[in-house]
This record gives structure tokens, C-alpha cells and sequence, in this order.
């Protein structure tokens, strides 16, 4: 017997529904949490409709499409959750329908995975799932692939509906300050330097990150510390995080001295949320998943604020090299997940936005139907914007660029403080040479 999967009942009736009220073939994302000895299934989500004519539709999934919603989606689930696999809603039970799968789950992981700086942990599940839902017998079929492998042959798995899944999950929740300076390279004009800039960047912070120092309530535990026990494991909690950062050693002078043009000031306060499953869950998977929402949070929106200059490039090709500017980073906003307990999914908001554009994305990314008033953008307000220019040389010293305030250990978020660290947010600084 292959890999178990615990499905929320919710996705039950939400694959009934689309087997009734949409045009098939219809393809969509599962999404939920990997542990050594099952998954979790917490969320179905359909991939959204191309604006194009009924005649110019393809019976066959567009690969292309299906993984760019997935990479879409991926950036709206906060830590514990990701995209597991893959379904599809057809009639057609030939091969060709499981050859589809397969190309589908190996092209979503190998997107996703592209944008992740952090790297794989020997203990991470690699086996992703496919499910095929015939509409008319309701006839399905779970297999699992093991995506590191490309030439893994197809697992049959159990898939198994379940009430209240996830609703006793905990939460770890961590307010972490960011301040991180990014040289950036000579030849300005050329845009596509910057983006190779800020990703190395951000990989040497979420290294930082990810060897620092993580408290759960205040303690530092042992690794194979059970969070739950007793009568508490079948029950929701919530613990505080602290993450402590140690500081760089001294590195030599050969290291520290490099060519710039410019550089990019990463700055504010995140909010990182991570989410764990009631199945014994231990310090260690806490640790690990609440640091990766860090980093993908951080690293999220600089992309996002990347993707936004790129497209201003283009259509301000009269700019010579790169000039001062300061921009918001979008802020983060949570939603609840219906008929998934205390589970959120988020978004991330522009300064320009109104909550609508948020609900009407959560709609076409997630399939959710929030109003307003359920959107919580409380953990993080609009940032200010604030006069703040860095004067940069030709060759700047690494070691020279502004750190945070010197202490033992940076970004820890200390309770007295914690209205003040919600109430701000990231801000992403250009400074020209």
C-alpha cells in the first residue's frame, strides 16, 4: 500500500459540485501538509477558465496554464501548507489521462520549487498526487509520483474522506523585523542583472534565517520535542515564536569588497504564520515550516515589486540606469478558509488596492468567495513612506552597508513591542549610485 491521504470532507463536496456544474475536462490544484506517515488534504481549487472562445478550448489540460495558477496559489499559503498534487475531472479513463497527470504534478513541483530559497531537508516528503474523478460513475483513482525522480513509476494511494481534518490544528505565529541591503551591479541598464542581484541576496538572508534560532513560547526545544500532549493534542493552540538571527563573522577583505552600481534596501516587519497538524507533531517540523513562511513572505514580495519594475522598464525605456526610488512592498492579508477550522490563506495588498481587488483574487486564484469583512489586515498596516537615501561608490564594502541594531541576536520580537511591530511594514528602498 502506497502514501495515505485524510481529505477534509469539504473537498468532497467541492469535486462533486464541479463534476455537476462545470464543462469537463476541469483541472485543478490539492492542497494541504506532507508528514512521514500521511497527508493531509485540506483544499481543492479548479483552475481558472482562459478568457478565450469555446472553439479555441483544448479537451486536453494546459500545462503551461495549470502550473502557473499553481506557482500563483503557492504564494498564498502560508507556512504548513502547499500544493500537494493535482486532479483532473474527466470522462476519458484512458492512459493518456494519466500521462496527462503525470506531466502536470512533475511541471507544477518543478515550477514551484524554483522560487524557493531555501534547500530541500532530508526528512522532506517528495511524493506528490495525482487524482482522477470520473463525472459520471464518480469512479476515482489516486496515484502518487515521486517528483525527485523522473523516472518514478506511478504508487496507487488511499484516499480517504474525514470530518474535521484540520480542525484542531495549531498555529505558530512570529513578528520578525527585515533589514537587508542588496548591492546591485555595475551595468544597470541591463534589468535582468537585478533580478539575479536580489535573488542572491535574499538566498544569503534565508540561509540567515534558516540556521538561526528559533523560540516557541520563550524556550528553545529539543527537536524531537511533541508540541501536543496529553489532553491538549486534540486541541487547537496557539504558541508565540521568536526568531534570533546570530550576526555574520568576520569575513576576509577579499569577501567583503565587491563592484556596485547601486544597491536595494529591504525593510519593515513581516508577520510569519505556520500551520501543523495534530498527528504528534514535533519541534523540529515547527521550526522548519514557520522559517520557511519567513523567507517566502519576504522573498514573495520582493518578486512581486520586481515583476511590477520590469513591466514600468518596458514602457520607460527613456530612464538612464536605475534611479533613487522608494516603494511599499504589498502588505499581507489573511482570510479564513471555510470548513477548514482556524486555517488562512492570505494575499498580499498594494498601497493602491482596496480590498475588493483582494477578494476578487481569491476568487480567481483559490475559488473562495470572502467578502470584505472577512479579509483580517490587522498583523500588518500600510507602511509610510519615509525620505530615505543610501549613497553607494563604486566598490562598497559588504561589511560597511547598514546593519540592524547591533546586538547578540537581531529581529527578535519582544511581546511589550508587539502593537508596534504590527503596525508597520515592508518597504523596498532603490538607491542610485
Amino acid at each position: 500500500m502506497g502514501r495515505g491521504y485524510l481529505v477534509e470532507d469539504a473537498v468532497e463536496k467541492y469535486l462533486s459540485e464541479l463534476c455537476t456544474q462545470h464543462a469537463v475536462p476541469v483541472t485543478g490544484l490539492l492542497i494541504g501538509q506532507s508528514s512521514t506517515q500521511r497527508d493531509f488534504v485540506i483544499m481543492a481549487t479548479r483552475t481558472p477558465q482562459r478568457e478565450e472562445s469555446p472553439s479555441k478550448q483544448e479537451t486536453s489540460p494546459d500545462k503551461e496554464w495549470v502550473t502557473e495558477h499553481a506557482r500563483q496559489v503557492s504564494r498564498m499559503l502560508p507556512g504548513g501548507l502547499s500544493v500537494l498534487g493535482v486532479f483532473i475531472i474527466t470522462e476519458n479513463d484512458g492512459k493518456d489521462t494519466q500521462t496527462a497527470l503525470r506531466q502536470l504534478v512533475f511541471a507544477v513541483e518543478n515550477l514551484i520549487s524554483s522560487e524557493r530559497l531555501w534547500s530541500p531537508a532530508d526528512d522532506d516528503v517528495t511524493d506528490c498526487v495525482t487524482l482522477h474523478i470520473n463525472p459520471k460513475t464518480r469512479k476515482t483513482v489516486c496515484r502518487t509520483f515521486d517528483v525527485k525522480d523522473p523516472k518514478c513509476m506511478a504508487k496507487p494511494a488511499d484516499w480517504k474522506y474525514q470530518s474535521g481534518v484540520c480542525s484542531s490544528w495549531s498555529m505558530l505565529s512570529c513578528c520578525l523585523n527585515v533589514d537587508m541591503l542588496v548591492p546591485l551591479p555595475d551595468n544597470r541598464a541591463v534589468t535582468e542583472d537585478m533580478e539575479t542581484c536580489l535573488k542572491d541576496g535574499l538566498k544569503i538572508w534565508a540561509d540567515k534565517i534558516c540556521s538561526g534560532v528559533c523560540l516557541i513560547d520563550g524556550k528553545k526545544l529539543p527537536e524531537d520535542t511533541e508540541l501536543t500532549t496529553g489532553q491538549k493534542r486534540n486541541m487547537r493552540q496557539i504558541f508565540t515564536t521568536q526568531l534570533l538571527i546570530t550576526q555574520n563573522e568576520q569575513r576576509s577583505t577579499k569577501d567583503v569588497i565587491q563592484s556596485c552600481g547601486g544597491s536595494v534596501s529591504v525593510r519593515g516587519t513581516v508577520h510569519a504564520r505556520a500551520y501543523l497538524h495534530n498527528n504528534k507533531p514535533r519541534a523540529k517540523l515547527a521550526e522548519k515550516l514557520l522559517k520557511r513562511d519567513v523567507v517566502s513572505t519576504v522573498a514573495t514580495r520582493v518578486q512581486m515589486l520586481l515583476e511590477e519594475l520590469l513591466t514600468s522598464e518596458v514602457e520607460s525605456k527613456s530612464k538612464d540606469g536605475w534611479s533613487t526610488e522608494q516603494l511599499c512592498l504589498p502588505r499581507r492579508v489573511f482570510c479564513l478558509l471555510k470548513g477548514a477550522g482556524s486555517l488562512c490563506v492570505c494575499d498580499y495588498q498594494f498601497n493602491d488596492e482596496g480590498p475588493g481587488e483582494v477578494t476578487d483574487r481569491l476568487k480567481e486564484m483559490l475559488d473562495i468567495d470572502a467578502a470584505e469583512e472577512d479579509l483580517d489586515t490587522r498583523q500588518e498596516l500600510n507602511a509610510e513612506m519615509v525620505a530615505h537615501v543610501v549613497e553607494t561608490e563604486s566598490s562598497v564594502p559588504v561589511d560597511s552597508l547598514p546593519e540592524p541594531k547591533k546586538s547578540n541576536y537581531a529581529g527578535a520580537a519582544i511581546a511589550a513591542a508587539a502593537a508596534v511591530l504590527a503596525a508597520a511594514a515592508s518597504m523596498l528602498y532603490l538607491s542610485e549610485a
